[in-house]
């Protein structure tokens, strides 16, 4: 067995973007030419797993991450990981004992996903920010100084905020009539929303580094190349049908409202989502918040347009 690359969540929205980016930089590493990357995923037949799995240099494999222990990290020789964790309440229970056990193992360097730059704060009124935030205070702690980490913080994924603009689309091209669209977007503030699979790449890119000491401790944000706000998604819309888009409810929270009214946890935690778009709405999240870091190393390039296209093709 070769040391490894461990990549927990390869088949996510990020973690697709890390599998397919890694084994290519490793391959031209004069320092990782010869390790393995092993993608985690819940099933291995997948499609996504499937597809990973021809890649070369990969190895696909089926384990729970918050199941994964000491010995088993010692016995898969990981050195250095990703991790895109759930955001659901248990997330720093289950987060942390993943960075405790790597760092009993000895694992070098963590890459990881965060949220909205914003929104890390301990008063965010959102639960779950405060768990990324909770995360990185621990990583930075004194007790944790023998393993380096680096924490991702995008502003939004664009398919989780065009989903209903693509969904709208596709019923207009099915029944040829207007109908009322909701985003939970405002009207008029600008957000940096990125492609996930471009979060990815720069965390493969991280990874890949060979010194990562200007890389330790930092926290990056990431946002697509141009702002979009909901006004603009509307306009995408019509740009898509050939047609004008009058009903339109912007700050739509009935999604987290459903949400609240399906959950097996708190609903009263649940509903914190929605304080999640404060810091959107107050114009706080465009993509003049960039680190320079992820200019520098991996400029992601895809826009909202380019994005809906895609989303339409598949």
């Amino acid at each position: 067995m070769a040391p490894t690359f461990l990549i927990v969540g390869a088949t996510g929205n990020t973690g697709r973007g890390v599998v397919e980016a890694l084994p290519k930089l490793l391959e031209a590493s004069e320092v990782f030419s010869t390790y393995r990357v092993l993608a985690l995923t819940r099933s291995k037949d997948s499609d996504v797993a499937q597809k990973l799995a021809k890649m070369p240099g990969v190895e696909v494999a089926e384990q729970n991450w918050t199941e994964i222990t000491v010995d088993w990290l010692r016995e898969n020789e990981v050195v250095r990981a990703f991790i895109a964790s759930h955001n659901q309440p248990n997330q720093f229970a289950e987060e942390s004992t993943f960075h405790i056990n790597a760092l009993n193992a000895g694992v070098e360097y963590v890459v990881r996903i965060s949220t909205t730059a914003a929104n890390v704060r301990p008063d965010c009124r959102a639960y779950y920010p405060r768990s990324h935030w909770a995360i990185e205070a621990m990583l930075s702690s004194q007790e944790f100084k023998a393993l380096k980490w680096s924490s991702l913080q995008a502003n939004g994924f664009l398919p989780l905020f065009l989903g209903s603009a693509v969904e709208y689309i596709k019923e207009y091209r099915k029944t040829g009539k207007i109908g009322k669209f909701a985003t939970i977007l405002s009207a008029d503030a600008p957000v940096g929303l990125i492609d996930p699979i471009e979060v990815g790449v720069f965390a493969a890119h991280l990874l890949a580094q060979a010194d990562i000491t200007r890389h330790n401790n930092a926290k990056y944000v990431l946002n697509g190349p141009e702002d979009i706000s909901g006004q603009q998604v509307v306009r995408l819309i019509e740009e898509n049908i050939g047609a004008k888009v009058e009903d339109v409810e912007f700050k739509d929270m009935s999604m987290i409202d459903w949400m609240a009214a399906n959950t097996k946890e708190s609903k009263n935690v649940t509903l914190t989502i929605k304080h999640a778009l404060d810091t959107v709405y107050a114009g706080e999240c465009s993509v003049s918040t960039t680190s320079k870091e992820v200019l520098e190393i991996a400029p992601p390039k895809r826009t909202p347009a380019q994005v809906v296209r895609t989303m339409l093709e598949g």
